[in-house]
């Protein structure tokens, strides 16, 4: 196959049927959805005020993350950082230590620069022009469509995990939702879509039909509002539609963490800095740890720290491991308690001894803080750590 049939053939739109294109059917649907959504929503705190601002947060605290684990996070979030120019000036750190435990912290300094650039270019002011918002750090086609249509019901389409569910569905599209060829077709769905007026009730009805009712796996058919409409549903494929998305594959890796005290003075202290741009969890507080590969063994261990610290350390007794996964990680945490070979060196910077009443206010990682949790346990109990 030559390379130009090679791609008009990948380009080929995926098998589905174009009822979409029939404008009596398109009505149909966006007045039972929206019917449907008004007597149904849920009530959330980003719609009882739903400012750019706020949608704009929930959107990207949204992102991996279930609405139920979002809600107080967001809460707290708007609470510390009411305006764009209050997120703006926040420290990095305090920003951070609100975001601690919804994890992707790269969300979070996308957030701070996003408000920074607002402040600079827009001055202050959420903007209203899509090129604008496309153009914010950590803003792709969807949040920017979600924003503007849910906050000033500008007309643009949006499609992300359950859009692509609840279209792929009603026009019945085998194959993969996530493919090219049936994303740009599920882009001009949703556009379609759309109706002149209250595109942001759409947009908002159908990602909640998606969560509610119109679920992976097993839908619940008998309580859609559009289920006569669903091309699926009438051909018996709606557990079958959209295709399997390749699932990920994880890599087994061993870490090892290390308890280091401050054996120099009489007060409990351990050593901790904030992590460098480019590490995992840039920007949190870490215990020395090894991050780079898999160990197979602690004496290793103590070779790599004792190179990140500039000190030769020894690691002892193994005080817990945790298990936890990171992107395609599948990880196997050793933590030891260690000390320093030469009681009186001094870690290199941006090391330092951090007291467990500093921890608490300190940014961390979820297995950093059950570090820090079990040292603050250890430390009450008088058990020298």
């Amino acid at each position: 196959m030559n390379a130009a049939r090679r791609r008009k053939t990948e380009d080929a739109a995926p098998t589905h049927d174009p009822i979409w294109q029939d404008s009596d059917w398109r009505i149909r649907v966006r007045k039972k959805l929206l019917e449907w959504f008004r007597r149904n929503a849920r009530d959330l705190p980003w719609r009882r005020e739903p400012t750019p601002y706020h949608v704009w947060i929930s959107e990207i605290m949204l992102q991996q993350t279930q609405v139920a684990t979002v809600i107080p996070y967001y809460l707290r979030f708007v609470t510390a950082f009411p305006t764009i120019k209050s997120l703006a000036a926040a420290d990095e750190q305090t920003l951070l230590a609100h975001w601690e435990g919804l994890g992707y912290y790269r969300r979070a300094r996308s957030l701070h620069a996003a408000a920074k650039q607002i402040v600079n270019k827009h001055d202050g002011e959420f903007p209203t022009a899509f090129d604008d918002v496309i153009a914010l750090p950590g803003v792709g086609r969807y949040t920017a469509g979600a924003v503007l249509s849910i906050s000033r019901d500008a007309r643009h389409p949006i499609l992300e995990g359950n859009t692509q569910r609840v279209f792929s569905r009603w026009v019945a599209m085998r194959g993969a939702a996530t493919d090219s060829a049936a994303t740009k077709l599920l882009w001009q769905i949703a556009e379609s879509m759309l109706p002149r007026k209250n595109s942001g009730a759409f947009n908002q009805a159908a990602m909640e039909l998606g969560a509610m009712i119109c679920v992976p796996g097993k839908p619940s058919c008998d309580r859609c509002p559009v289920a006569r409409e669903c091309r699926a549903h009438a051909a018996g494929l709606e557990a079958e539609i959209p295709g399997k998305v390749s699932k990920m594959v994880y890599q087994d890796r061993i870490e090892y963490a290390l308890v280091i005290a401050n054996r120099r003075v009489r007060s409990q202290t351990y050593l901790m800095r904030p992590l460098p741009e480019g590490a995992r969890w840039a920007g949190l507080w870490d215990f020395p740890r090894t991050t780079e590969d898999s160990l197979e063994s602690l004496s290793q261990a103590e070779h790599q720290l004792s190179k990140d610290l500039g000190v030769d350390v020894s690691a002892g007794m193994r005080l817990k491991t945790i298990r936890h996964a990171v992107t395609k990680y599948r990880i196997t945490l050793h933590v030891h308690v260690a000390e320093l070979t030469d009681p009186t060196s001094r870690p290199r910077k941006p090391w330092r001894y951090v007291s467990t009443d500093e921890m608490a206010s300190l940014p961390m990682s979820v297995s950093g803080r059950k570090i820090a949790g079990m040292i603050a346990r250890e430390s009450q109990a008088r058990l020298p750590l």
